[in-house]
């Protein structure tokens, strides 16, 4: 009897634990699929809200090539200086920069280049206050080339092609609410942000211009005489030597 009664107890205790391991096992799997259903839950729906457009300070660069034995500016470089120095003007918010290379074998022709850089941007209308030189000594394998650099406002956004949810059928019940997948707009984002010609203009708009008095003028003394305020348009057939088609 007292056999019987340890078996029954053993096989008992074997159950109670297989048992205990079954809840502990549903119970880790269930606090993953909460805390992966909390995360993707916090998704913004609108594309918006997911992939925002931002205002930074960025750089925009220039590398000039310049060989050992030639001093100076190819047409084609000389064209994409003065290009530099007239964007500057317009959408820099800084100084230029030039970084030019020390202790290589084009160092004199980089010199020589650099005087030539100098003046074209002097005729460009940018003050010598505006223009920093800043020596540095390329590595091992790298390109001694000549940089030139300013800081400006862009339109940035991404990155894309981020997913952190399946796009086919799941067992996860946010599968069946029918909401737009994670990097759905990020591409129309980027390229908006690209686009934009003033970063300013994603956040406010501009002053209005002052109208065109002149314009309102005349109408107004067309009206103060009686005349019709309508623009005249000249007569479209007229000159024509043939009435063939109307």
């Amino acid at each position: 009897m007292t056999r019987i009664t340890h078996a029954i107890a053993g096989r008992r205790g074997k159950v109670l634990a297989r048992v205990m391991l079954i809840a502990g096992l549903a119970a880790g799997v269930a606090g993953c699929n909460t805390t992966a259903r909390d995360t993707t839950g916090s998704i913004p729906v609108d594309y918006r809200a997911r992939h925002p457009i931002s205002v930074k300070e960025t750089d925009r660069t220039l590398t000039l090539f310049v060989g050992a034995g030639r001093g100076g500016l190819t047409p084609m470089q000389r064209a994409e200086v003065l290009a530099l120095a007239q964007t500057w003007k317009r959408e820099a918010t800084g100084g230029i920069t030039i970084d030019k290379p020390t202790g290589k074998a084009n160092e004199r022709a980089a010199n020589d280049t650099l005087k030539q850089i100098l003046s074209i941007m002097a005729s460009a209308g940018i003050p010598n206050s505006g223009i920093g030189i800043k020596p540095y000594k390329p590595d091992e394998g790298q390109s001694a080339t000549l940089r030139l650099r300013y800081p400006l406002m862009t339109a940035q956004a991404g990155p894309c092609g981020l997913w952190p949810e399946d796009l086919g059928p799941n067992n996860d019940m946010k599968h069946f609410d029918n909401q737009p997948y994670y990097n759905l707009g990020c591409a129309q984002q980027r390229n908006l942000a690209a686009m934009v010609e003033n970063p300013a203009d994603l956040v406010q708009p501009r002053a209005e211009t002052p109208s065109y008095t002149g314009k309102r003028s005349a109408g107004i003394e067309k009206w103060r005489k009686g005349e019709s305020p309508a623009t005249t348009y000249p007569d479209p057939n007229k000159g024509t030597i043939s009435d063939v088609g109307k």
